[in-house]
């Protein structure tokens, strides 16, 4: 299963953003994303790019459900699933 994990943009560098996922700050890529993003924007992250531009009238659903999804059961594939990609998004900045 193929998963993206929301995040929040901290800071954009030309075509690199840093990345805020609950706490976890990552570089993510921005060469592929839907639209033009800047700090305060949330983005949708899959193996380190961003894929899309959360349109703000759904941050706090989709963040919910994730959040949700992190609280959830190790054994869950899901909640495995969300955790692996915010752990191979990239080094900690």
């Amino acid at each position: 299963m193929c998963l993206g994990v929301p995040g929040k943009v901290i800071e954009v560098n030309d075509i690199v953003a840093t990345v805020d996922f609950w706490g976890v700050r990552r570089p993510v890529m921005l060469n592929i994303v839907d639209a033009p993003v800047e700090a305060g924007d949330y983005v949708l992250v899959h193996v380190g790019f961003a894929i899309r531009k959360i349109p703000p009238e759904d941050v706090e659903e989709t963040l919910a459900f994730y959040d949700s999804l992190l609280r959830g059961d190790a054994e869950d594939l899901m909640s495995n699933d969300v955790r692996t990609e915010m752990q191979s998004s990239g080094e900690d900045t």
